[in-house]
This record gives C-alpha cells, structure tokens and sequence, in this order.
C-alpha cells in the first residue's frame, strides 16, 4: 500500500512564506505526476499545481503562479509547494495526489495552511 505523507503546514501572516512536503512510500509507488490541491472551508477541491516526476516540469494555476514553486527529489520521493507571497485566500487545507494517467490513485490527508491579514 502506498502513502502519501503531506507535511509542513501552518500559521503565517500575509505575505510570508511556507513549504510543505509530500512523501510517498510503501512498495511500489508509480506516478507520471503529482499534483497539490486545496479545500478552503465552504469551498470546492481547487487545482494548485503539479510536476511530472521524469522531466521536472512544473504546472501551476493562475491563483498562484509567480508566488508558489513544486520541486521534486526523485530519489526520495518527495515533492515540495513553495509558497510565497502567501495571501488570507491561501488559506485552505492542502493535499497532494499521485497521478497515473488521467487517474488519481493516491491521496495524501492534508495538510492545514492559515494566512492572516
């Protein structure tokens, strides 16, 4: 079985800056991508962005580009969300999702992130 462990989340005020972690293990964890998503409360599941694990190619929503960042350690199987120039409307609970195609096989259990004005 495989888990995705997202990591890293918290309080800061507008304008900082945080990075959270997502790792994933278990036997065998294949994945043409992994992708961050965010649930603010009374919200939908929103798209944030994502990385394909063989190139390192990144892909971000236009609420967050320019401020937010995904890298990937390979050899760990990891992945990081930079984000900087954290605005209130940042708040929200992040996840992390392993995408096999079009499919998304696996889910992290999120992680809070709370930006105060």
């Amino acid at each position: 079985q495989v888990q995705l462990v997202e990591s890293g989340g918290g309080s800061v005020q507008a304008g900082g800056s945080l990075r959270l972690s997502c790792a994933a293990s278990g036997r065998t964890f294949i994945a043409n991508a992994m992708e961050w998503f965010r649930q603010a409360p009374g919200k939908e599941r929103e798209f944030v962005g994502g990385i394909f694990w063989n190139t390192g190619y990144s892909y971000y929503a236009e609420s967050v580009k320019g401020r937010f960042t995904i890298s990937s350690d390979n050899a760990k199987n990891t992945v990081y969300l930079q984000m900087d120039s954290l605005k209130p409307e940042d708040t929200a609970v992040y996840y992390c999702a392993s995408k096999l195609g079009r499919n998304y096989v696996y889910w992290g259990q999120g992680t809070q992130v709370t930006v105060s004005s």
